[in-house]
């Protein structure tokens, strides 16, 4: 009787197919780990107080401190034509409203119109001095470019407003998300209302929750 053909095997034995499985399985594996790592455990800056900052001494600064507060988040400058206004205007907001429940937060800036020249020390030592600012001053950042402060970049993405000049506003609520922006050369008195507003429904929250 004559012996039928031994078929082919199912899988092919061939060494170079053998070395393409096992990369094509690592490239595979690879990609898998990499889509995981973004989607859960890369760090993601999902409001305003999830991100770290510098104070003017260069020390890393959390602002989920500042989470359950509103906060009056600033661009501020040394040197430009509303530098005064705007101070003695965000120290009356402070005074009036912080800093149990409120606080402006000031981050100086250099990008415009090279207005903010000085060192940390000097620009605290200017606002302190001239002005009695009793408000947070950070270490001095950049908005524009690839180098911009992330915490300032998402107030920037999240609400489609990029600062034009200094002292460009930006309301955030406890929660981390920004509810109102306002230009520089708007009165102190446009901002009141909704700082006000948000500090009156803070303190009711809390007076429920006890």
């Amino acid at each position: 009787m004559e012996t039928l053909p031994t078929p082919y095997p199912l899988k092919c034995s061939s060494p170079k197919t053998k070395v393409y499985l096992v990369f094509f399985s690592m490239v595979v594996c690879t990609a898998a780990l990499f889509i995981l790592q973004l989607k859960f455990f890369r760090p993601r800056g999902k409001d305003f107080y999830s991100y770290e900052v510098k104070d003017s001494k260069e020390r890393a600064v959390a602002l989920s401190k500042y989470r359950g507060k509103a906060s009056l988040v600033v661009n501020v400058a040394s040197a430009c034509q509303y530098t005064d206004a705007n101070y003695k205007g965000l120290q009356e907001l402070q005074r009036e409203f912080g800093p149990f429940h409120f606080n402006v937060l000031a981050f100086p800036c250099n990008q415009y119109g090279d207005s903010e020249p000085n060192s940390n020390r000097e620009i605290e030592a200017f606002a302190r001095g001239n002005y009695g600012a009793t408000f947070p001053i950070f270490s001095k950042i950049k908005i524009l470019g690839t180098e911009a402060e992330p915490a300032f970049r998402f107030l920037v993405e999240s609400t489609k407003k990029e600062p034009k000049w200094n002292f460009w506003k930006y309301l955030v609520n406890p929660q981390g998300q920004v509810i109102k922006t306002w230009r520089p050369e708007e009165p102190v008195e446009n901002i009141r209302q909704d700082v006000a507003s948000m500090v009156t429904e803070i303190i009711k929250r809390k007076k429920e929750d006890l």
